[in-house]
């Protein structure tokens, strides 16, 4: 049996890799457009490789996922972040789990991911072929012909995992083989707030906060990063992914909504407030923020940083409650990092057969990874459907 995997990444090796266990005798050739391959995991978490995350139980992990998650329900019962935690083990990979319940390679580098899964193609006889684009692809029969941009081959079976593209052209020849395309959008960006006085404390961290959307109930918690253009951190990446649909409509021009206590409510702060008593309000720092960001959160309130708690006007304190549980920030666009997009969109769930991961109008055809509509969270998530994703297609059921 002859197989074709399309896309030399992430989803694209793996899938080789397993199509390899599931039928030996097959003849495997991953082709990749670039002349690069595995790209997205050299540069993954700081080029460190975010493999997965460190979820007890498959229920856990879906909730990590915006789109795609009653497709990938039934499949994480049967390879979860623990198989793939497995695989790596047996490969020689130890993984280590962060306080955040992110999974690295004990080597904190990238490359002992690569290397593993380059040793294990070789070792499989997996053929690859980069700067070698499929332009299109046709039924033969039972058969499925490629077409190069010099030459077509006709193979058995064919694994399309191209990831994710925000342009939809990028998946215009799957259309046109019949499949549905939910629209690609960004997804997984930090928000630009220019000109605003905040940007200022670019570096400074706060550690537990809520936000979101103005107008609508999309909501996130987690650390929140200041930046140079304006917030970025956990709390902020995945907002954008539970948003990045309603976002795109607004043209990534809406109002951020923070609360710096995390899930305090208006009572509990006043009476923090209270017991700091003879305290100057800041020395006093009721919620342990940064104290650059508490100044400023002071500054912004119009209260005089000596005034002592108990000294606090009733127009001080409600401003400063306020700023504390609502603080409005202006939002104009959004910053992606570069290679490392992720994109909601692709390949609709409709399109295909879920239990095999099968085209419904190409027989022999199957998908793996961000080119299914799929994404996760930041946290090692989107790997994880894609281990999982691939280890479904690559059985070619």
């Amino acid at each position: 049996m002859g197989v074709a995997i399309i896309g030399g990444g992430a989803a694209g090796y793996y899938a080789a890799i397993c199509c390899k266990h599931f039928h030996p005798e097959a003849t495997i050739t991953i082709y990749e457009k670039t002349n690069k391959v595995l790209s997205k995991v050299k540069i993954s978490g700081g080029g460190r490789c975010n493999v997965t995350h460190d979820c007890k139980y498959p229920s856990e992990l879906l909730k990590h996922y915006p789109r795609g998650r009653k497709a990938l329900k039934k499949h994480f019962k049967l390879f979860s972040n623990y198989h793939i935690v497995q695989w790596f083990e047996k490969k020689g990979v130890t993984l280590k789990v962060e306080s955040d319940g992110r999974m690295f390679p004990i080597s904190d580098d990238s490359q002992t991911i690569i290397d593993t899964f380059q040793k294990e193609i070789q070792h499989l006889g997996i053929h690859v072929k980069i700067k070698t684009p499929v332009i299109g692809l046709q039924q033969k029969g039972n058969k499925i012909e490629l077409e190069f941009k010099e030459g077509t081959e006709i193979v058995d079976k064919v694994i399309v995992a191209i990831g994710g593209s925000n342009k939809e052209s990028n998946y215009s020849w799957l259309a046109d083989l019949g499949h549905t395309i939910e629209l690609p959008v960004p997804s997984l960006f930090t928000f630009n707030m220019p000109g605003n006085p905040i940007s200022k404390l670019m570096g400074v961290t706060a550690h537990l906060v809520s936000v979101d959307v103005v107008g609508s109930n999309f909501k996130a918690s987690g650390p929140l990063l200041i930046t140079h253009w304006g917030m970025s951190g956990p709390a902020i990446l995945k907002l954008s992914s539970l948003a990045a649909r309603h976002l795109y409509q607004l043209n990534y021009s809406f109002e951020l909504a923070v609360n710096w206590s995390g899930a305090m409510g208006e009572s509990a702060i006043r009476e923090l407030i209270i017991e700091g008593a003879n305290k100057q309000i800041k020395n006093y720092n009721p919620l342990n923020l940064p104290q650059r960001l508490w100044d400023h959160l002071l500054s912004k309130s119009a209260i005089d940083a000596t005034t002592k708690c108990s000294e606090l006007s009733k127009k001080g304190k409600n401003k400063l409650v306020h700023t504390l549980l609502y603080d409005l920030y202006k939002v104009s666009g959004k910053t992606t990092f570069k290679e490392e997009f992720v994109i909601c969109g692709g390949i609709s769930w409709d399109s295909v057969n879920r239990e095999t991961l099968e085209s419904k109008s190409v027989d022999g055809l199957y998908f793996s990874g961000e080119v299914l509509d799929v994404d996760g969270l930041t946290g090692g998530f989107n790997f994880q459907a894609a281990w999982t994703t691939a280890w479904v297609a690559g059985q070619l059921r």
